[in-house]
């Protein structure tokens, strides 16, 4: 079996559909997976060793993608399996299997337009909930035969990384700020929680992990922009625990089944799978109010339902993993 897998982008989604690699390796011994990324994430996929990772630079445009095609065509696949389903990629697709009955067989992962209508236009919701983002890219593969069973730690090439093992992990940063909790917050959060040690993880723009950081230097370190995300990743998969919002550091804990406490907000789709992960939520009419982060918040305090997860409440559950 020789399958290609499409997923450009973000960092979250592909860690959740890379969810999908054991229930293709359990059900096919001699199965060859290609998977085609955004250039600047394939380190991620480059994770499992298992799979020949095609980076591809979207600045090349549709010349590029016509280039790329036709390589595509001659690897002669069994299978491609969409997981993107953007016009790139649904171009792709044509492009590789330009005749119906003829070539590859045709997964799809749906984005159920219409039911995303009715949730952030109508407030009706007919997603599962919560919904979980790693069963959606699993639950596809029943097109090809595979019924999804538990969810498998996958063999990653985890590196070895030289910062403090026993430091939890804060993921403050988020694409969005409204799915950000407050920096108030965090630093109450590691003023709550004095015998504790912590790393900071971020990108380089998130400049106000340093003030989180500084508010106990003795105790914690700030990595925002220092290390890279495969390192980021690295670091994630030794920690004790991550405390995170809704993004793709704790999708990472959650795949490798580091305990953690997600802390949900206004979206829709990132609620985590593994058993040791906890959600922390608060229950509001307006939740979930958008699929990513974007857009305005409709409440007279600002992000109402991250400002009413309290520190002290984080802190409380934090200690009561740690201590499992």
């Amino acid at each position: 079996m020789k399958i290609l897998i499409i997923r450009f982008s973000s960092f979250g989604d592909i860690v959740q559909a890379m969810s999908c690699l054991e229930d293709l390796y359990q059900a096919y011994r001699d199965l060859e997976v290609h998977w085609l990324v955004r250039n600047d994430l394939s380190e991620v996929v480059g994770f499992d060793p298992r799979v020949k990772v095609i980076p591809f630079d979207r600045k090349l445009g549709f010349a590029g993608l016509w280039e790329l095609a036709k390589n595509l065509r001659r690897e002669n696949f069994d299978a491609v399996y969409d997981a993107h389903f953007s016009l790139r990629s649904r171009i792709l697709r044509w492009m590789i299997k330009p005749l119906l009955f003829i070539g590859p067989r045709w997964v799809v992962r749906s984005k159920d337009r219409i039911k995303r209508f009715f949730l952030f236009q109508l407030r009706m919701n007919f997603f599962p909930k919560p919904y979980k983002g790693m069963n959606s890219y699993r639950d596809p593969l029943q097109k090809l035969g595979i019924r999804p069973g538990e969810l498998t730690t996958p063999q990653w090439n985890i590196p070895q990384v030289s910062y403090d093992s026993q430091a939890i992990i804060l993921c403050p940063s988020a694409a969005w700020e409204m799915k950000r909790w407050p920096v108030a917050h965090w630093i109450k959060l590691i003023s709550l929680m004095p015998q504790h040690r912590f790393l900071v993880l971020g990108g380089p723009m998130d400049s106000f992990c340093q003030s989180i950081a500084d508010s106990a230097p003795e105790r914690c370190t700030n990595l925002a922009g220092k290390v890279s995300l495969k390192e980021s990743c690295a670091i994630v998969a030794h920690a004790p625990l991550v405390v995170s919002a809704d993004t793709g550091l704790i999708h990472v804990a959650d795949l490798l089944g580091v305990k953690g406490l997600s802390l949900m907000g206004p979206t829709a789709f990132g609620f985590c799978t593994n058993s040791q992960i906890e959600t922390l939520e608060i229950d509001l009419k307006c939740r979930p109010c958008t699929k990513d982060g974007r857009g305005t918040c409709s409440q007279s305090l600002y992000q109402r339902c991250m400002v009413n997860i309290t520190p002290e409440f984080v802190s409380q559950k934090a200690l009561e993993m740690l201590s499992r």
